[in-house]
């Protein structure tokens, strides 16, 4: 049997007294004012709300009133949900498991109250309306009053009680910054509430319900704004990703935002940002991070969502499942033909159809690497390229009619408008794509050389090439020591007529200087990225008409096809409408 604890001069534990576990519990949900109107929205959702409206003075440090149209609460219960641990969400145990509410825990209304003065109005389904006002966490007065269906919570004097923790509050500028925070993630956690805000007698915001994640960004920020992204759609076995992820092409031309729910609930994950951000590799400068509004949908019972005091974390069963889906969904949709820079919008790869006059030529070849297509010209005989084994094959392409510009650019005329793709940033689009997959496979073609090159290397030169010999060789390089730092080359890949083998090598080599302690994944992208800027046709490269559409092709073919790897725009896509609007037609 347990000693009953007794009470002594010398006794150094003892159970805290209610009003200071209260201040410490209202410590962990209410942070500033921001945190109070989270937890009184997330309240009146829960409660079937369709129209918020919130109110702030002095950025919220002096008064904070939050109303809504759902379902109201009876006097007993009003009384009871100002006590800890209080809920009307919860029952047991078992009931944590994909808890479809908002809030749970039953702690936001009494660890508000502990540090403020609140008074409460609501109504009871049998139309009953009730008033509760306390302060410091003691009820004060309990009275009947007539008002509409729903509740609303008014909040003063934040801290008044806990002088220690309102020295700590910021600026109203800050704090009111804060409580915008806070209602632009509501609003795009639940787009079919009506919300409105208030501060100083101003109204701020006014959100109509709104039928797409698109529609409301742009009532948050402009449609401008909400043009910039991409939509996500995407189904990895039991997990959904769906939202939008910005163009690389806009990236960095506005202010960075995130937002990431997990079965409806907004939430803080570093883990899942860096998955998404992954899918934008080869396509971004580096330190160039993109905006990311983003809805994740798994199972309840793989998901624990009762590890953070204000719900802001969440713990997956397996993490990497989870990430790994993200990733996937938001590469997919950056390889869409919507991810293009574009003056319009339209499926650029679209042909027009022939017009009276149009002449296609037949077919010819020119290797662009691993994707090659044939094309054949009246009267002459393909040249010869390379092609992998594994390589399927050569498959006749329907190409629009494409003519160079300044030695630099392809254009062609498609069913939505006029298209520009750089012919540089185009094939080393396609390079990069097919380095990346020789790197994952170890099989690329090479050519062996009738003389071999021997190359004379700096140190730095030298070190390079031990850090990446065996990447190098994955990538077509045949490679051999011929005394010091003297390398003899055998064999090289062979991704085009033109290709600089010497100089493509020894650029490489400059460039990769430094990289011997990069991650693995790092040095892969890195490598494949480097020889395939420096082994793509340049600009000031004329192209034959049979080596634009064989580009084309393999460009069409690949997954990120809008930016090449520094993250510049492949494609620029000029609308019927922007030209007739520029010609004074419209």
């Amino acid at each position: 049997m347990l000693p009953t604890p007794t009470t002594s001069a010398t006794q150094r534990i003892a159970i805290l007294p209610s009003a200071v576990a209260d201040q410490i519990a209202a410590g962990e949900v209410v942070e500033r004012p921001a945190s109070v109107v989270k937890e009184l929205m997330e309240n009146a959702l829960d409660a079937g709300a369709t129209t918020i409206d919130v109110v702030a003075e002095d950025g919220g440090r002096q008064r904070i009133r939050v109303s809504d149209d759902g379902i109201g609460m009876s006097r007993d219960d009003a009384v009871l949900a100002l006590e800890r641990h209080a809920t009307s969400k919860i029952r047991s145990a078992q009931d944590l498991v994909g808890v479809p509410t908002y809030g749970f825990r039953g702690e936001a209304l009494p660890a508000i109250c502990s540090v403020s003065q609140l008074e409460l109005e609501t109504t009871s389904e049998d139309g009953a309306g009730t008033r509760v006002v306390a302060a410091g966490g003691a009820l004060k007065e309990v009275d009947a009053v007539a008002r509409r269906r729903g509740t609303t919570v008014n909040v003063g004097r934040l801290f008044y009680n806990a002088p220690a923790r309102q020295k700590f509050l910021r600026s109203a500028r800050s704090e009111w910054r804060s409580i915008m925070e806070v209602m632009s993630t509501v609003a795009l956690m639940r787009r079919d509430v009506r919300l409105t805000l208030s501060h100083d007698g101003r109204e701020v915001l006014s959100l109509a319900p709104a039928a797409s994640l698109r529609e409301r960004i742009a009532a948050l920020w402009s449609a401008d704004y909400a043009a910039r992204f991409v939509a996500v759609d995407d189904v990895s076995g039991a997990i959904h990703v769906s939202g939008l992820a910005e163009r690389p092409a806009d990236v960095g031309m506005a202010s960075r935002r995130v937002h990431v729910t997990v079965n409806g609930r907004a939430i803080r994950d570093h883990g899942m940002i860096r998955a998404a951000e992954a899918a934008y590799r080869s396509t971004l400068p580096s330190g160039v991070r993109p905006s990311l509004f983003l809805d994740i949908v798994v199972p309840a019972d793989t998901v624990d969502i009762n590890v953070h005091p204000t719900k802001a974390e969440v713990r997956f069963r397996d993490r990497w499942v989870v990430e790994r889906a993200v990733e996937s969904a938001v590469r997919r949709a950056l390889g869409t033909t919507g991810a293009e820079a574009s003056l319009g919008s339209a499926a650029m790869w679209t042909q027009r159809a022939p017009m009276p006059g149009d002449e296609f030529p037949g077919r010819s070849t020119f290797d662009v690497g691993s994707w090659r297509s044939e094309v054949a010209l009246d009267g002459e005989h393909p040249t010869t390229a390379l092609q992998p084994p594994t390589a399927p094959a050569p498959v006749q392409e329907d190409v629009p009619q494409l003519i160079q510009l300044r030695r630099t650019y392809m254009m062609f005329e498609s069913e939505s408008g006029v298209v520009l793709i750089d012919q540089h940033s185009a094939h080393e689009r396609v390079l990069y794509e097919q380095f990346m997959h020789a790197l994952e496979t170890g099989a690329s073609p090479s050519q062996r050389l009738l003389f071999p090159l021997t190359l004379q290397l700096t140190p730095a030169e030298a070190d390079a090439l031990d850090a990446h010999r065996d990447l190098l060789q994955s990538l077509g390089y045949e490679l051999g020591d011929f005394g010091g730092q003297t390398l003899i080359v055998h064999a090289v890949p062979a991704p085009h007529p033109r290709f600089d083998a010497e100089r493509c090598l020894r650029d490489t080599l400059t460039a990769l200087t430094g990289d011997r302690a990069a991650a693995s994944a790092a040095r892969h992208q890195r490598l494949a990225a480097t020889v395939a800027c420096k082994a793509a046709v340049k600009a000031g490269d004329a192209l034959s008409l049979p080596e634009m559409r064989a580009l084309f092709v393999a460009l069409r073919e690949c997954r990120l096809p809008a930016h090449d790897v520094h993250g510049r725009q492949v494609i620029v896509h000029l609308s019927w409408d922007e030209l007739e609007r520029r010609f004074g037609r419209r």
